[in-house]
C-alpha cells in the first residue's frame, strides 16, 4: 500500500480575510490581490494563521506629473506594510512609472 500525499498552503488577507489556497510556493514567493479593504491596492497574502496587520502608506509628496497608483478613494497610495507580530515587516512598494513622449516637442 502506498500513501501519496497532497500538499496544499492556505493564504489569507488580515484586512479584508480574504483566503485562497494553492500548492507550496518557492520560498521567497508570495501571493497578491486587490484588497477591497485598502481601497482595491494589490496587497500581499500571507499564510493562514500568521499574527499580522496591513497598513497602506499614501504618499505624501507632490506629485508633479508623476504616474502613481491610486487607490479607489483618489489618494496616491506609495505602500502597502505588512507589520508582524514580531516586529519585523514587509513592505509591498508602488514606485512612480516613468512616462516619454515621442515625437515633436
Amino acid at each position: 500500500m502506498t500513501v501519496l500525499l497532497d500538499a496544499w498552503q492556505d493564504w489569507e488577507c488580515p484586512r479584508c480575510h480574504f483566503t485562497e489556497r494553492t500548492r507550496p510556493q518557492p520560498a521567497a514567493s508570495s501571493r497578491m490581490h486587490p484588497c477591497p479593504a485598502l481601497h482595491g491596492l494589490t496587497a500581499p497574502l500571507v499564510p493562514a494563521g500568521t499574527d499580522c496587520t496591513l497598513v497602506a502608506h499614501v504618499r505624501e509628496d507632490y506629485l508633479q506629473g508623476d504616474e502613481q497608483r491610486h487607490g479607489d478613494d483618489g489618494r496616491p497610495y506609495m505602500s502597502v506594510e505588512t507589520v508582524h507580530a514580531d516586529g519585523h515587516t514587509d513592505l509591498a512598494v508602488y514606485a512612480a512609472v516613468a512616462t516619454a513622449r515621442l515625437g515633436e516637442q
